[in-house]
Order: C-alpha cells, then structure tokens, then sequence
C-alpha cells in the first residue's frame, strides 16, 4: 500500500516536471509568444519550412533530422509566400496508407494548403491555443503575425500548461504551510 502513499506522489511528480520555464503568471496570462520564447524560438525566429516542389521524402526527412512533426510549406516562386504546412499525419494517411512513393510525391499533394490553415497569432493566450488545437483535432500550429514567426505544438502547450500548474499547487502548499 505504501506505492500509493501520497508524499511519495508528490516526490516523483516533482522530480518528473522541470522547473517552469516562464514564470509563475496564471494561465489566463500566458501568449503564444511567451510560449516561443520559452522554446528559444522567438528571438531565432527558427521556422522549419520546405517547399512545393520538394519531394514527401525530403520533408519527411527534414523533420526526422530536426525532430519535429510539421513544416511550414512556402511557395517555389516566392519563399515568402506561405503554401501551408505538412505534417507527420499527412505523410500516414496520404502517402502509407495509401501506398504512393514518397520519393515521387511533392508536398504540395499531401499538404494541408494555407486556405485550409489553422494558426494563431503571438498575442493569442495558450488556453484559447489548446481549445483551438483541440477542436479541429491538430497538433502543430503556425504562428503568423504578418509572416510566419514559429511553430507550436500539442505538447509544447501542454507542457506550458502542466508547468503552470504545478507552480501554482506549489505556491498553494507554501501558502497553506505558512511558507510564503
């Protein structure tokens, strides 16, 4: 019975969450920017992208090498120009399942197109991001102010999210405890 013992709960979920990496603020105060930062995104502006024109295998493996699960797609014409995004549930249903050569596929078949596209701003707060992400059932999300400025994922918000919290059962024990 002592496995179940509650300080020995709380020990392990402390240890198995880090420490915030944007401080304590309440959830209802937390933007997508401060998410990108926290990432160390914001300020690189690191997007990973490919093009059209690009082979499905040379996506693939640039989000394999880069150990992500979307690229933002731009336009061969005009790199400026945002075409959409692919991800790694485009590359299963549209290219394995259905048997077709990555080799001989460009992304511009399988990718979701831009008028087709979810995203969110950097002023967007991270709540309204997860119910976003959750309704339409995606996990990566382009932020866009103007031009694309970082990729968000389910688990980057997720992990915010968690982080928060626990800082905040954290101060409510110190509270509770006289601690504060």
């Amino acid at each position: 019975m002592d496995a179940f013992y509650w300080p020995n709960i709380v020990t392990r979920f402390e240890t198995a969450i880090s420490t915030p990496r944007i401080p304590h603020k309440g959830l209802e105060n937390i933007t997508v920017s401060e998410l990108l930062k926290a990432k160390g995104e914001e300020e690189k502006e690191v997007v990973y992208w490919c093009r059209t024109s690009d082979t499905v295998y040379d996506a693939v493996q640039n989000m394999t090498q880069h150990n992500i699960g979307a690229l933002v797609v731009i336009k061969p014409e005009d790199e400026k120009l945002l075409a959409g995004i692919v991800t790694e549930r485009d590359y299963l249903r549209k290219i394995i399942v259905q048997g077709k050569s990555s080799t001989s596929t460009r992304v511009g078949e399988i990718m979701t197109n831009e008028n087709k596209l979810i995203s969110v701003t950097s002023d967007t707060n991270i709540l309204q991001a997860m119910q976003l992400m959750t309704d339409h059932h995606i996990r990566h999300v382009p932020v866009i102010d103007k031009k694309v400025v970082g990729m968000i994922s389910i688990v980057d918000v997720v992990r915010t999210i968690v982080e928060q919290q626990h800082a905040e059962v954290k101060h409510l024990n110190e509270y509770i405890r006289g601690n504060y």
